[in-house]
């Protein structure tokens, strides 16, 4: 019994130890965010620009082949259930709402959360990371920074694409490949989509964004002695990522929509 209860202490405490490690990293970014401390602009701006540049320009190579399957499988399952279903309000539903930005955030967790996590880690076992604080500089202000704002903006821009891509492309896709008709699926898309799902679809990604870069930041910036425990802390950062987009996502449309 002594056992199990000492498993359950450690458990919990061990949970609240990266709870808190997770808020704190994430408030040193924000304060870093806002602070006027001198900062090497130039290379701010190119390692950020080469985070979203690998993060959602390599990524539409992928991205925009599953938003078309996505989008016109839905519009031909819905559009021979018309008299069931209003097929535009059931499209701002399905993609908008709940599988734009879900699916966005596991293509950008597959990428980059990895990429990031095994990078940073890499970069503190190396060493690489005590050499960036010997010179003087902040590595979560050159380091974690511009990955987190990298993230972001990839996230929702993936999250436009995808939207526009699954509906506008998708209905194209059946218009011309099949007889279904569609009437004025475009027209009904127009008057069913509201301000209201716009933001909250938004307001997921950039919630997706900040806990996928600040979970991987987390677990690379953990103290590894051996090269070995980065695969294994590179798994567990993404399942971690996507744990928490899921919450994130109950929870957002929960508040908004109920």
């Amino acid at each position: 019994m002594r056992d199990i209860t000492g498993h359950i202490g450690r458990y919990a405490l061990k949970n609240a130890s990266h709870s808190g490690n997770f808020f704190a990293l994430l408030f040193f970014l924000f304060r870093s965010l806002f602070s006027r401390e001198t900062l090497n602009k130039a290379l701010f701006r190119r390692i950020t620009l080469e985070q979203i540049y690998f993060t959602a320009i390599q990524s539409l190579i992928i991205i925009i082949p599953i938003a078309f399957m996505i989008g016109s499988m839905l519009i031909i399952y819905f559009s021979k259930l018309s008299g069931q279903y209003n097929l535009g309000k059931t499209t701002v539903l399905l993609v908008i709402r709940e599988l734009a930005p879900i699916i966005t955030a596991l293509l950008v967790i597959l990428r980059s959360a990895t990429a990031v996590t095994i990078e940073i880690s890499y970069m503190n076992v190396l060493h690489e990371i005590e050499a960036i604080e010997m010179t003087g500089i902040d590595p979560v202000r050159i380091v974690c920074l511009p990955r987190l704002l990298g993230i972001i903006v990839s996230m929702v821009c993936l999250f436009i694409i995808f939207d526009l891509v699954s509906i506008i492309g998708g209905y194209y896709i059946v218009w011309f490949m099949t007889d279904i008709p569609l009437g004025n699926f475009l027209r009904q898309i127009g008057k069913a989509i509201t301000i209201a799902d716009i933001i909250v679809s938004i307001i997921k990604s950039i919630c997706f964004g900040i806990v996928i870069s600040v979970t991987c930041l987390d677990h690379g910036f953990r103290e590894k002695r051996r090269i070995t425990v980065v695969p294994v802390v590179t798994s567990r950062a993404a399942v971690e990522c996507f744990f928490y987009c899921l919450i994130i996502d109950i929870v957002v449309s929960i508040m908004f929509y109920v």
